[in-house]
């Protein structure tokens, strides 16, 4: 597989992974929304409307008494007339909250109907308080308390039901949410592992196709772009003959038995110009042989100037992939810093829940303060309030409950808090992650641009070679076609060969034979010469 090809289905394992995570954690979270808003929306709403109208209930006949015990009382009156009013606004809006809820809609009809009733009776009592109040008193305790027991009878019932679904609505959230959470942790720790696997497979396969580390290979191919051909190329794996490193020691080679030549020929046409006067005959056949092995390197040297173009090509790829990833990744980084937002938004939601269970608690609180002014009022009517007070002790039992559900739930939602909490840090620590990895990807991106300079600077080198190789040619055709005119073009033919000498000197090759060396030294060269190294692996 190409190292494009690779790149793309590691990044491509490593999003789809994230991908998931994040849709599986926004899914939860939606769910998990939605059902806080419908149970903020409909069941918390629809309870604290049932307790009112349990509340006003009491205030109502808590008011009637005081009417009959104190008939030129006002303020009984008017706290009568207020109850009735709230009670008829709770039982209005319990009646649109209850929708579709045919349970909820027929015990709210019958609390109407007794409510109707009740009124009618209280009215009775109100005619007859002033002109009769022993009969007010018959009526209140025969006809008027009996209906507000079936009524408390429906309230509570009422209210049992919607504490019961408040308890199962509880833990059902709090199920979802664990099982969110669980999730959500188990997908990032796979996704942070997977990507982990990825990037070692990523990084061992590139290994393997360089070779060997990407900074040794950049040294090793500024060694040979500066002409040092004796540098020792080591192979992490010396079986492994498609790396980078391997094609560069060939290269290594090729161009020290190319220099080598060149030498050679340099060294055959310095001879050739010294003993031109003993024979044309003799220059005109090493001409011909200098001409053969000058059209061999020029053929070598179209090759390899071929495969340099191809490696720095391909580096250049590598290069705007590498370039790509990093892009991809920061989007990937943003998407994390989205969930993070999204969590935070969960987070605002849960406060806004912990806050309406206060004002539950705060119902609680003045349903018990209302329990004691009735068991008081109970206290000061003697015998006739023994009934009433029994029904203040049971107000008073309920209010108490209620405010330690309340305190339950609110529990319950801050450990909620908590634990979106920890999703947040969880998602931040998946987007240092991602930074890392943008981080690496800008490695490589600078690692490819260096091999990519080296490449060019290579590219320049053997330009160079070509252009020595080039001049070699011409200087070869000269001589071909001025064989008669050897004798007097001996000394400029001597001057070129030196110089094409010192062209090819800027290469480094291990030590020569010392004869080789003496020659060059008696024929009037400094330049130092040396030999071929033997081929590594």
């Amino acid at each position: 597989m190409k190292l494009r090809n690779k790149m793309a289905l590691c990044m491509a394992i490593v999003f789809v992974l994230f991908a998931i995570a994040l849709a599986v954690a926004i899914s939860g979270m939606r769910d998990a929304t939605a059902r806080f808003g419908n149970f903020v929306d409909h069941d918390q709403a629809f309870l604290a409307e049932a307790n009112t109208m349990y509340a006003q209930g009491l205030q109502m006949g808590q008011a009637l008494r005081n009417v009959v015990l104190a008939p030129d009382n006002e303020t009984g009156y008017k706290n009568l007339a207020a109850a009735r009013k709230d009670f008829g606004r709770a039982l209005k809006s319990a009646r649109a909250l209850a929708g579709k809820d045919g349970a909820a809609d027929t015990a709210l009809t019958r609390l109407e109907t007794l409510q109707q009733q009740r009124a009618d009776v209280q009215d009775r009592i109100l005619g007859l308080v002033k002109t009769d109040a022993a009969s007010s008193v018959v009526i209140l305790n025969g006809e008027e308390t009996p209906v507000w027991r079936e009524m408390r009878g429906e309230l509570l019932k009422i209210l049992k039901e919607k504490n019961a679904a408040a308890e199962k609505v509880k833990t059902e959230l709090v199920t979802r949410t664990q099982t969110m959470f669980l999730a959500s942790l188990a997908l990032a720790a796979f996704a942070i592992v997977a990507g982990g696997a990825v990037a070692f497979w990523l990084t061992r396969s590139i290994t393997r196709q360089l070779g060997g580390e990407p900074d040794y290979a950049a040294s090793i191919a500024g060694s040979i772009a500066a002409g040092d051909l004796t540098v020792q190329i080591a192979l992490d794996d010396e079986r492994n003959q498609t790396s980078l490193m391997f094609a560069m020691r060939q290269m290594q080679h090729s161009l020290a038995t190319l220099v080598q030549k060149v030498r050679d020929g340099t060294d055959t046409i310095t001879t050739a110009s010294g003993e031109i006067a003993a024979g044309n005959l003799d220059l005109s056949a090493r001409t011909e042989e200098q001409a053969s092995s000058l059209e061999e390197t020029a053929a070598s040297m179209e090759e390899l100037t071929s495969t340099v173009q191809q490696n720095t090509e391909s580096v250049r790829h590598a290069n705007e992939l590498a370039t790509t990833a990093s892009e991809v990744a920061l989007k990937g980084g943003q998407v994390v810093e989205e969930v993070v937002g999204t969590m935070g938004a969960i987070n605002e939601a849960a406060k806004r829940i912990a806050d309406i269970i206060g004002v539950i608690d705060g119902i609680a609180f003045q349903t018990n303060i209302l329990a004691l002014n009735a068991a008081v009022e109970a206290a000061r009517a003697g015998e006739q309030g023994r009934g009433f007070a029994v029904v203040a002790s049971e107000v008073r039992n309920l209010a108490q409950r209620s405010a330690a559900a309340a305190k339950e739930i609110k529990a319950l939602i801050g450990d909620s808090v908590g634990k979106v909490d920890a999703g947040s840090k969880l998602v931040n620590v998946a987007g240092d992650t991602m930074t890392e990895v943008v981080a690496s990807v800008k490695r490589v991106t600078d690692i490819m641009a260096e091999i990519t300079l080296a490449g060019q600077e290579q590219s320049a080198g053997i330009a160079q070679v070509n252009q020595a190789i080039a001049q070699m040619d011409q200087v070869t055709q000269q001589n071909a076609a001025l064989v008669e005119e050897a004798a007097a073009a001996a000394d400029s033919m001597q001057a070129q060969a030196q110089e094409l000498l010192a062209v090819v000197s800027t290469f480094k090759l291990a030590a020569e034979p010392a004869a080789h060396s003496q020659r060059l030294d008696g024929g009037g060269s400094h330049t130092r010469r040396l030999a071929l190294p033997a081929m590594a692996g």
